[in-house]
């Protein structure tokens, strides 16, 4: 048993169920030439098998006390390098070592950040090849949610302009220490290869968004007539009298691109 007390502060719950470790560590294949990155190591269940499979990995770890106990309870490794720090502050494109090949981040994150550490994430994206997490359920169902379905909104939309995602499977609270009083899932996430015509998009994109689901009962022409006006909003092809649970996110990235003033 350890010794650590789970801090809520941290949001820390423990991975315990052996079986579903092995089922993470086999969802992300670590290989020896790969540049991988563990978000919140803990005490290392996940560690240590993605060590033993690539031979060295970086890991970034808020609590001081665990990042200073994680090597001596790994029996000091080699391929080990341990930063302590915040992840929400932390610049993850400076751990890339080999500039011919991309991260890839895994962890299981700390539920009460998890969204503003996918937005951090994204902004280093350019650096990451992929990502597989271990999120709260009803996060992953809105991060990977369809246009139309009950879970779609804001999540979906921003996320998927950054990223390709798959849900994988999902965890119960049985296999935490303690247990969180949610189910979990396991994500799969790619960034995409933006052009740059996409990414000066982004910001006008996040404005429209953002504006829509803050009224998401109302139409477009509603919502969003500080933004567009229902022309504008029906030459850049899409029906004013729409709600944004519908768009499709090239119907949003339209919006964004129609050349009326959109101010944030």
């Amino acid at each position: 048993m350890s010794s650590h007390r789970p801090r809520k502060r941290f949001g820390q719950h423990f991975l315990r169920d052996q079986q579903v470790i092995d089922q993470i560590v086999a969802a992300i294949n670590p290989q020896p030439d790969q540049q991988l990155i563990e978000i919140g190591p803990g005490e290392g269940v996940l560690t240590r098998p993605l060590l033993e499979a690539a031979g060295k990995l970086q890991v970034v770890e808020l609590d001081r006390d665990l990042a200073a106990a994680l090597a001596r309870r790994l029996g000091q490794p080699s391929g080990l390098k341990i930063h302590q720090g915040d992840a929400l502050m932390f610049d993850f494109s400076s751990l890339v070592q080999d500039q011919n090949k991309r991260l890839r981040v895994v962890g299981n994150l700390p539920y009460n950040v998890s969204t503003p550490l996918l937005f951090h994430l994204f902004d280093h994206a350019e650096s990451i090849e992929d990502m597989i997490f271990m999120l709260q359920k009803e996060v992953v169902d809105r991060l990977v949610a369809a246009p139309g379905s009950r879970q779609y909104g804001r999540l979906s939309v921003m996320a998927s302009f950054y990223c390709e995602m798959q849900s994988l499977f999902d965890v119960g609270p049985g296999a935490f220490d303690p247990p969180p009083k949610v189910d979990s899932s396991i994500i799969y996430m790619r960034p995409k290869l933006l052009s740059d015509d996409q990414k000066a998009l982004h910001q006008r994109l996040e404005v429209v968004v953002r504006t829509a689901f803050n009224q998401k009962r109302k139409t477009l022409r509603n919502s969003l007539k500080k933004l567009l006006d229902a022309e504008s909003i029906e030459r850049a092809g899409v029906n004013p009298l729409a709600r944004p649970e519908t768009l499709s996110l090239d119907e949003f990235l339209a919006l964004a691109a129609w050349p009326a003033s959109v101010s944030s």
